[in-house]
């Protein structure tokens, strides 16, 4: 094996480890030996993704498909940072069909279609994200993974039978895909199965706990600091009403209230005060750090995903009025 092969894949085995930054020296190693290799900069670029720092990671993905056309895998992977979570949707698009040119597999194809899938939901097209499914191969794929994203991307679109048929082989599959499991909890709720959705979402909590936290992810007190920073730009109608609230910041929703209908991915969770006998007790805000930083993507966006939800969150249970106790059970990740 030459030297550069050997740093290369020296790298990428570092990163399948979780060593970020001794595969970074693998490609700058790399890259010493010959500056105009793609693989050393894609392998830059995935360190850079890893790592939340999606400009740079986009620049090596150009840079490496700048120096080879045809690099199917790079393109995969600036498509996917075009659409979350830098909300480049158009790019993203027009990335996916330069790929599509170079897919050669049933999977490589699949995953052209679904990250232009993504892209058109995320552009609010539903009915051109439709029309583009009828691109997909029909299939089996070689990995339960492709499975379960053709079964999501029928779900986002709306046609929930082939999504509930692809999603549970997926999960049956492999039963430690942790996104095949929450999707077949969403599909199980679908269908009024409300303790088979709570087995799978719970299940689902259990292999998202079970994984380290993203290599970007603020400590906990550097997270507390964020959230009372978005607490003092609310706007000052619905700031007053934090007043009411006692807060808690934790990584992720208990079991007890997933099993009482929470989303086990969502951002928030806030009770109002309840009055008994004349008396008030304080509501309660329990924010999932988490969930926040799956939903944001990077360290830059949380602030922003934190301040929508408490919108959100305040004004549906205070302004909007719902019974007491009917706090939404439902919450969105974004």
């Amino acid at each position: 094996m030459d030297q550069l092969s050997a740093h290369l894949d020296r790298g990428w085995d570092l990163v399948q480890k979780g060593d970020s930054a001794s595969a970074k020296s693998c490609a700058e190693r790399a890259l010493a030996v010959d500056d105009r290799n793609p693989e050393a900069h894609h392998l830059l670029g995935y360190v850079a993704q890893l790592e939340g720092d999606f400009d740079e990671a986009l620049d090596h993905y150009r840079h490496a498909i700048e120096l080879d056309e045809s690099y199917f895998e790079a393109m995969i992977h600036a498509a996917e940072i075009l659409i979350h979570p830098l909300g480049a949707f158009d790019d993203a698009i027009r990335m996916c069909d330069d790929a599509l040119d170079y897919a050669e597999s049933d999977d490589e194809i699949a995953d052209c279609m679904l990250l232009k899938v993504d892209a058109l939901l995320g552009k609010g097209e539903q009915n051109e994200a439709r029309r583009a499914m009828v691109m997909l191969p029909d299939g089996p794929f070689a990995s339960a993974s492709t499975t379960f994203l053709v079964g999501r991307a029928f779900y986002e679109t709306g046609d929930l039978e082939k999504a509930a048929e692809l999603i549970e082989r997926a999960a049956t599959e492999d039963p430690q895909h942790a996104d095949a499991q929450y999707y077949l909890g969403l599909v199980r709720d679908d269908r009024g199965d409300m303790r088979g959705a709570s087995e799978a979402f719970l299940r689902a909590r259990a292999l998202d706990l079970s994984l380290p936290s993203l290599p970007w992810a603020p400590e906990p007190e550097d997270f507390a600091a964020t959230v009372r920073g978005v607490f003092a730009k609310l706007d000052v109608l619905l700031a007053r009403y934090l007043r009411e609230l006692d807060v808690f910041i934790v990584d992720m929703p208990g079991a007890e209230v997933v099993v009482d209908g929470l989303d086990p991915r969502a951002l928030l969770l806030l009770d109002r005060p309840r009055t008994e006998d004349g008396g008030s007790d304080r509501g309660r805000l329990f924010v999932y750090q988490r969930n926040v930083e799956r939903a944001a993507g990077s360290v830059e966006a949380i602030e922003d995903h934190l301040q929508k939800a408490l919108e959100r969150e305040i004004t549906a249970v205070f302004l909007d009025a719902p019974a007491v106790g009917e706090v939404a059970k439902k919450h969105s990740l974004n």
